[in-house]
């Protein structure tokens, strides 16, 4: 599984022109699976941003020369109850190899990566709680709006250990 992690002030998906989710402070996730994708990529994609330290501890002194209000990289999403927004993103998979127009044989079909992004908002619910963790609409076409904040932005795929 592939994910592009960013933390955001706010974001929103919105589907025919209406606001299907929306979360306040948290995590914005892309989430790309592959059709080697298992449920182990599952529980190990959950587990890390369930505990990713992207959020300051505002309690703490920054010890920085940067503007930052409190201890960078000291909290997780778990920590400051923040919320997740989860949007499916086959094209993560694109590759680029050949010609101009991008190639997504990489990635899932709707069959296979349906049920894995379902057990992935199962386990992003266990740890945050039902109502902290909302997602988009599988295979519509969204718009996404979001704050960055930070910016922070990461990617992250399950099966590169050294990302």
């Amino acid at each position: 599984m592939r994910v592009v992690i960013q933390k955001v002030k706010n974001a929103s998906v919105t589907v025919d022109e209406k606001v299907i989710s929306s979360i306040g402070k948290g995590l914005m996730i892309l989430v790309g699976i592959t059709s080697s994708d298992t449920k182990d990529d599952v529980l190990k994609l959950s587990k890390k941003l369930l505990a990713l330290r992207v959020f300051e501890d505002s309690a703490q002194p920054a010890d920085t020369s940067t503007k930052w209000y409190g201890k960078p990289w000291a909290k997780s999403v778990a920590d400051i109850q923040g919320e997740i927004l989860s949007v499916s993103q086959f094209t993560l998979y694109g590759t680029l190899k050949k010609g101009t127009k991008p190639d997504f044989h990489k990635a899932a079909k709707g069959d296979e990566a349906v049920p894995l992004y379902e057990m992935l908002l199962e386990e992003l619910r266990k740890g945050l709680g039902q109502e902290k963790v909302k997602d988009g609409q599988f295979g519509a076409m969204m718009d996404v709006a979001l704050v960055n904040d930070g910016p922070v932005t990461l990617v992250w795929d399950t099966s590169d250990n050294t990302l």
